[in-house]
């Protein structure tokens, strides 16, 4: 995988010279077939050098003449919009088409777009068994594809497959081009949001038993390359790491989670499951399909809160609902074996999932609710250090007295400093924070 760079030089001359070297292959082809030369080896596609997201590309992968041909000619109509059409009408004025180069025009963009027949007219021109060859390349087991880089169009059914455009993932489309890759936003194809905070790890308040587990998903995100890399345990390992968050609600599930992602240096994308569950048939499969396709090959923390409604208990079946319903699940849990990286499920209940998916977690994690210690930590962290308490707070009676969780807590303080803040004092009072306890009993319905 290629890291993000930033590269301060400007890409443009990079760039013009791919474009000149890719007309210049483009120029030959046309030549070999439309003079009826013989078929030589059309002259090979040479790379600049010294543009840093190049640069890495080909120290990975090490292309060879026909991948390197097939990606400038994706990349080109993101550079220069007319390019093949300019190449086209020098040899064809009068705008008399030209089958045998393939390409297609777009809704939006109004120049021809290259397709898999334009790489075999290029690669191969009339040679058969290179043009299989070429047609090769799309096939699942090629780094394009396992590494999501480049596909092919579907196209209708009944049509040749290589007829369909080269599409560059937009990802490596961005990294080749600027040099990073922005963050992907939430939105219905990608129903899922990074999750970020103000907090560290030092102010995550949590039993030892439950921090010495939280701590084990860190060592394996640490050595993840060496143990999937080992020879010896490769071949019994399943990709990836799932595991299970469960307790009351307010106990740190959300918050390890994003905690986890900002010690590794990880995103880590909280999915929301209104936008993935659909009532159509068929639809919720695809929506976990294009968010799994999306966060392949990177290196992203996927977290499911209240994931019982995708991960729940499978039924009988009893109607044609209750059949999909179970198929969703089972697609589910194939997406999640199959997904390299760390699928944090998290739930109030560890009984409402199901056992398949139960048997399949490499971690079960329990977050009790606090203990009055620890209840006494989290009052201690969370009331800002600005605020002065009243000498009537004993804090460490009101952690033994009230079993509030982290999240009650925090409701709690917050609306005790807007108080502070709103009276233009510095000074929390004990009143001040019995009323605030008060409300968050009858919010839960605990007091009335």
């Amino acid at each position: 995988m290629i890291g993000d760079v930033t590269n301060k030089q400007l890409p443009v001359n990079v760039f013009s010279l791919l474009l000149a070297h890719l007309k210049t292959l483009i120029e030959a082809r046309l030549e070999i077939l439309l003079e009826k030369k013989n078929d030589v080896q059309p002259p090979d596609l040479s790379i600049p050098k010294g543009y840093i997201p190049l640069d890495l590309f080909f120290e990975n992968y090490n292309p060879d003449f026909q991948e390197v041909t097939t990606l400038s000619l994706a990349l080109a109509p993101h550079i220069q919009t007319d390019f093949f059409d300019n190449i086209l009408k020098e040899h064809f004025p009068d705008g008399n088409q030209f089958p045998a180069f393939g390409g297609v025009r777009g809704k939006n963009h109004r120049g021809i777009l290259p397709t898999g027949e334009t790489a075999q007219f290029i690669i191969a021109g009339n040679d058969l068994a290179k043009r299989i060859a070429v047609q090769s390349l799309f096939g699942p087991e090629h780094w394009f594809a396992t590494d999501s880089i480049l596909r092919l169009e579907t196209v209708p059914t009944g049509e040749p497959v290589m007829s369909g455009r080269l599409i560059l993932d937009p990802e490596w489309l961005e990294r080749i081009i600027t040099g990073t890759v922005s963050l992907p936003r939430f939105s219905p194809s990608f129903p899922a949001e990074q999750l970020q905070n103000a907090l560290e790890w030092e102010d995550l308040v949590l039993p030892q038993s439950t921090l010495k587990q939280v701590r084990e998903l860190l060592t394996w995100i640490e050595h993840r390359e060496a143990i999937q890399g080992h020879e010896a345990l490769q071949k019994h390992l399943k990709p990836g790491y799932r595991v299970l968050f469960h307790g009351p609600p307010g106990t740190g599930k959300t918050l390890t989670a994003s905690l986890l992602g900002k010690a590794a240096q990880r995103p880590v994308f909280r999915v929301d499951l209104s936008m993935v569950v659909s009532k159509y048939i068929g639809e919720t499969e695809k929506n976990l399909a294009n968010l799994f396709d999306k966060a392949a090959n990177k290196d992203w923390i996927l977290f499911f809160d209240e994931a019982d409604a995708l991960f729940g208990k499978r039924t009988e079946i009893r109607d044609a609902r209750d059949k999909f319903a179970n198929q969703e699940s089972a697609f589910l849990l194939q997406k999640v074996e199959s997904f390299p990286g760390l699928v944090i499920l998290a739930s109030n209940f560890k009984n409402n999932m199901d056992e398949a998916f139960a048997r399949r977690f490499q971690s079960i994690v329990y977050f009790p609710s606090p203990d009055a210690e620890h209840r006494l930590l989290l009052w201690q962290s969370i009331i800002p250090k600005q605020l002065k308490l009243d000498k009537g707070i004993d804090l460490k009676k009101i952690a033994d007295t009230y079993g509030f969780s982290g999240s009650n807590i925090v409701n709690i303080v917050h609306y005790c400093s807007l108080q502070v803040l709103s009276d233009g004092s510095k000074m929390l009072g004990a009143d001040l924070l019995t009323e605030g306890i008060r409300r968050e009993y009858r919010k839960e319905e605990r007091l009335s």
